[in-house]
């Protein structure tokens, strides 16, 4: 018999109303930077991972579903769906 073990995902949503949010905005979103200018450096510099691989490009489009992460702490990208 084989178990599988689902590992409890830790990720801190980042909830938006779009179809998509770019890397650099979604960090300022999530409070995480305080500028866009402080988000280019940090991606640019190879800081910030998007789905588990190192990303460079700050206008990456995120869309529900997507994880980034910095610092040691994981974003999951989710939608909030209008009333």
């Amino acid at each position: 018999m084989k178990v599988t073990v689902k590992k409890k995902d830790n990720s801190i949503p980042v909830v938006i109303s779009t179809e998509f949010i770019k890397l650099q905005d979604a960090m300022k979103y999530a409070n995480i930077v305080y500028s866009g200018g402080e988000a280019k450096a940090l991606i640019q510099e190879g800081e910030v991972t998007v789905n588990g691989e190192v990303c460079t490009m700050r206008g990456k489009k995120l869309r529900p579903g997507d994880k980034f992460g910095f610092n040691g702490e994981n974003y999951l990208i989710t939608i909030h769906a209008p009333n």
